[in-house]
């Protein structure tokens, strides 16, 4: 619950209309789900501008009305309480980091080019044996998703677990500034966003921003065997907790005696402790290693740790196995880079099975100047994993090309503009069977599950 005042003193507004000591119930920034006496921040989006919602909002009982400029609706709403804003996006991050220091509690916040929502839902699955855990809700990692988790901090909660997503400088500041995180996790740096960071380099200054921000006790946890986290530290930061598998490191949680099934990945860690994941991905071992290592920070004993990751049931399309009509399929829909497409492949790769291995590849965006470079690897790979592959969109027909220039017979490569076109190739010419496999994979955009609708 907020004051009015304490809305005010939050976001720096201007009241408008309305009395400083009424009180909101909450905070919402859409008119569909607003319960009676909530604030509703108009917020303009890419699709929709929340100022064109506020009459309904007001038809609802809303408690406040937080928006860029006076709306004419309000003129004849005496009884709402009206705050102005010049920027409502940046109140609700404002309103968000309010909330957050009302509570001295500790923030883990996690980062990296890939592995972020897998790392951050393992953490607060093993925690939360032992304490009450607030995480933001699937990949609501942005400007907007970040805050609407915080403003649901409440006394009851322990440990807060939040992951940070970036594609533009400055973002991870931003965020950071709002969640004001004590341990900071970063998974890995890759070639991801490239439109916006450049290059490499790019992409590991934006990232390492989490570590150069942190809060008391300042505690980092990197991934060794990420090439441009492997000597870094931050001012504050006497000695990071380090990650990784023990081969060219010296690692504080490293992964050794690894085994790799077609249903699930077993490795060694903590001297004596075997530990399952169910999952195709060999990486998901540094998800693992990173959320041991909070485990361990917050007492929580390594036979403990080791039922919980058992148990851990990995996001929706993520290297999940699936079937349909007796045909399985290795859903990795929920996006796609060149270092997560790698490691697809490599689990393709490394699928055990009689029949056909079948590539349904979409485009991977963001890339800038390096989408030719990526697409071509991409489709030099495939050409030595797949029996058959399918592309759908103009770069991922790139990938078609240099898998045919490498020896993949023209026969078994389809090139399609949709995804609507690629289901029909699988479905009614390719026509999978029992023993085959199919790795299908994209960038967010592409919509590439739709392939499972046939």
């Amino acid at each position: 619950m907020f004051k009015v005042d304490e809305l005010l003193e939050a976001t720096g507004g201007k009241l408008i209309q309305g009395r400083g000591d009424i009180i909101a119930r909450g905070i919402s920034i859409d008119s569909r789900t607003i319960k009676p006496q909530e604030a509703f921040i108009a917020i303009k989006g890419v699709n929709l501008d929340g100022h064109g919602f506020i009459a309904e909002a007001i038809k609802k009982r809303a408690a406040c009305i937080i928006a860029s400029c006076q709306q004419g609706a309000l003129q004849k709403q005496k009884n709402v309480t009206f705050i102005e804003a010049q920027d409502t996006i940046k109140a609700l991050g404002d309103i968000a980091g309010y909330q957050r220091r009302k509570f001295n509690i500790p923030v883990i916040a996690i980062s990296g080019s890939n592995g972020k929502t897998t790392t951050k839902e393992m953490i607060a699955w093993i925690l939360s044996k032992k304490f009450n855990v607030l995480k933001n809700e699937g990949t609501k990692n942005n400007h907007i998703g970040l805050p609407l988790a915080l403003l649901n901090l409440r006394p009851e909660h322990d440990i807060a677990v939040l992951e940070l997503g970036t594609n533009h400088f400055g973002e991870i500041d931003y965020l950071g500034a709002i969640c004001q995180p004590n341990i900071g996790i970063i998974t890995n740096i890759g070639p991801v966003h490239l439109e916006y960071f450049h290059n490499l380099e790019g992409v590991f200054r934006e990232k390492y921003r989490l570590i150069e921000n942190l809060k008391k006790p300042y505690i980092a946890i990197l991934n060794a065997d990420s090439g441009p986290l492997r000597k870094q530290t931050a001012r504050k930061i006497k000695k990071p907790i380090i990650f990784g598998f023990a081969i060219k490191h010296k690692c504080d949680f490293s992964a050794t005696d690894i085994k790799i099934f077609n249903t699930k990945i077993e490795f060694l860690a903590g001297l004596k402790y075997r530990f399952t994941l169910k999952t195709l991905g060999y990486y998901n071992i540094y998800n693992a290693l990173a959320a041991v290592a909070v485990a361990r920070i917050f007492g929580i004993e390594y036979k403990d740790i080791k039922s919980r990751l058992v148990t851990f049931n990995f996001p929706q399309g993520r290297l999940k196995v699936i079937k349909l009509n007796k045909v399985r399929f290795i859903d990795d829909t929920y996006n796609s880079n060149p270092v997560s497409l790698g490691q697809a492949l490599n689990t393709l790769n490394n699928f055990r099975t009689k029949g056909k291995k079948i590539l349904v590849m979409g485009d991977m965006l963001e890339l800038g100047n390096y989408k030719k470079l990526f697409h071509c690897q991409a489709g030099r790979r495939a050409a030595g994993v797949c029996d058959a592959l399918i592309t759908v969109g103009k770069l991922s027909k790139m990938a078609a090309q240099t898998a045919q220039s490498c020896g993949l017979d023209v026969k078994n490569i389809f090139i399609c503009d949709s995804v609507q076109e690629a289901a029909n190739i699988l479905f009614n010419k390719i026509v999978p069977e029992e023993d085959d496999i199919v790795l299908v994979k994209g960038s967010r955009l592409m919509r590439m599950e739709e392939v499972f609708r046939g």
